[in-house]
């Protein structure tokens, strides 16, 4: 006779599938992304209650539901579209420019030492100028258009991706390029074998910080002088004292370089797919 027990027991799960929920537990706590997000509500949510509280003057400082709400404005009525287009367009050109005059010198100075010390002062001095006194002589020059907006944000990149390039290029090994002229690689070979892939890291790291620089520069180009464009969209809000305006206008910039950002991110981590610290961080 089999005693039957009054009381279900309850039913177990196998092993692998407690491991597999902590496992997912304790990846989604350890989630960078995660806390990225929650930081980032928790900023919110503490302004808003500050600003509901009294603790902050709204006409100063808005309030981060009335600047979505007027981002989802723009976004809904198609307003933000025209001026979004003008600022990408200054951007884009500037981002391009400058970081392909910034890779052509560093590379051609790394490679002649000579002719990097003649330029050297001269290349500290100009990198020395503040941009912003640029601005008015690039608008005499070019006129109220995109060009002028366009030199501005070049200025402001070509220096950041050119000494990181020449300080890449110079770090290369001195015995990696004299083993690789012992087996008879031409100067061209050289380059695309040895001195380019040793200098990504750095180019990649320069192009980060300066997509930042490239959308300064067309802002403000746009500040001093412009008909369309995010910048002018600011400084429009700006002489009205319309701080939502402004906040609104700042967050949409800085989703642009977010945006901009992690597509460089991932070129990045396609063309530096062969360096093992990178395969074992992303695995």
């Amino acid at each position: 006779m089999s005693a039957t027990n009054p009381w279900p027991e309850r039913e177990e799960r196998p092993v692998w599938a407690v491991g597999r929920r902590r496992s997912w537990a304790a990846s989604l706590l350890g989630s960078v992304r995660l806390w990225q997000v929650l930081l980032g509500l928790a900023i919110l949510l503490a302004w808003e209650a500050a600003v509901g509280a009294g603790a902050v003057d709204p006409f100063f400082f808005s309030r981060p539901s009335a600047i979505l709400l007027r981002i989802a404005q723009w976004f809904g009525s198609g307003f933000i579209w025209p001026h979004l287009w003008i600022t990408l367009e200054e951007t884009f050109l500037s981002f391009a420019i400058g970081a392909l005059l910034g890779i052509v010198f560093g590379f051609a100075l790394a490679r002649l030492p000579f002719v990097s010390k003649v330029l050297e002062p001269y290349i500290h001095m100009f990198n020395s100028m503040p941009r912003v006194v640029l601005a008015p002589i690039f608008m005499l020059w070019f006129g109220l258009g995109i060009w002028s907006k366009v030199a501005l944000g070049v200025t402001l990149v070509f220096f950041i991706v050119f000494f990181n390039v020449y300080q890449g290029v110079r770090e290369v090994s001195r015995v990696v390029i004299d083993n690789a002229r012992m087996l008879g690689a031409t100067e061209r070979q050289l380059l695309w074998h040895v001195l380019v892939p040793s200098a990504l890291s750095w180019i990649f790291s320069s192009l980060h910080t300066s997509i930042g620089f490239a959308i300064v520069g067309a802002v403000v180009g746009e500040y001093m002088g412009a008909s369309k464009g995010v910048g002018y969209l600011i400084a429009h809000a700006e002489g009205v004292f319309d701080t939502t305006g402004v906040f609104a206008g700042m967050v949409v910039l800085m989703l642009i370089v977010l945006v901009v950002d992690q597509a460089v991110h991932h070129v990045e981590r396609y063309l530096l797919r062969w360096k093992p610290e990178e395969s074992a961080a992303e695995s």
